[in-house]
């Protein structure tokens, strides 16, 4: 009887001190998880980046995108131009007419260098923006935008003097063929010089990093016009 009373009370204690022990431990790891939580809400969390590299490069996809759709519209109305010009050209006996001045080769070999080293400002700009330097960039920016106005008023002083000369859009098939495709090209340069004025001075307010895609975008667009020149050179003034 006593035997059993004893072992009933061993058994007792032994449960008391496993309840106790558990408890112990749960009380234990409750402090520890309390600790590590206190901790998590004390320590800042890692500042995230004003712009996500993936958010920057699908805007970049997406701005590329569209401005190659723009471009193949203007390339086909590029090609509808050429092609008229190339039908009225191999059908005149003579071309140019007698009687018309001649076309001044130097300045437009001149406005052609002027021309084609916007594309190495372009491309330096772009590169000065994608390595974030502000400074860099607005001044390759603005060179672009000064060999584009350049090119623009050189363009328009030959044409005051062809008119002056007698060759006008009025001058038969020549002269409105001449005017009709290398205007079209002119006005593409200005809606360049303007876009190019416009995207400069957000860039420079909002950040390069925010307005990236649309500088790599409009990059597109300059290569396009500045490309577009060398054939209508050779069609128009060399041929």
């Amino acid at each position: 009887m006593r035997d059993s009373r004893a072992a009933a009370g061993r058994a007792h204690y032994r449960g008391i001190w496993a309840l106790s022990g558990s408890s112990s431990t749960a009380a234990v790891a409750g402090v520890i998880t309390s600790t590590t939580a206190i901790k998590a809400r004390r320590e800042p969390a890692p500042a995230a980046s004003a712009v996500s590299t993936p958010a920057v490069e699908n805007a970049v996809r997406n701005s590329r995108f569209a401005v190659m759709l723009l471009v193949a519209a203007e390339a086909m109305l590029f090609t509808g131009l050429i092609g008229s010009f190339l039908v009225f050209r191999l059908g005149a006996a003579f071309w140019p007419p007698p009687g018309l001045p001649r076309l001044p080769l130097l300045v437009t070999w001149i406005n052609t260098f002027v021309l084609l080293a916007s594309l190495v400002t372009m491309r330096l700009a772009v590169r000065a923006a994608r390595a974030g330097e502000t400074g860099a960039y607005g001044r390759r920016l603005a060179l672009t935008g000064l060999l584009g106005t350049s090119f623009l008023a050189i363009q328009g002083s030959e044409w005051v003097r062809l008119v002056a000369h007698g060759l006008s859009l009025t001058t038969g098939i020549y002269g409105s063929t001449f005017y009709t495709l290398l205007g079209c090209h002119a006005a593409h340069v200005t809606f360049a010089v303007l876009w190019m004025l416009w995207l400069g001075s957000l860039s420079l307010r909002d950040g390069l990093d925010l307005r990236l895609p649309a500088i790599e975008a409009f990059s597109i667009y300059w290569y396009f016009v500045c490309a577009v020149w060398p054939i209508l050179l050779v069609l128009v003034y060399l041929w």
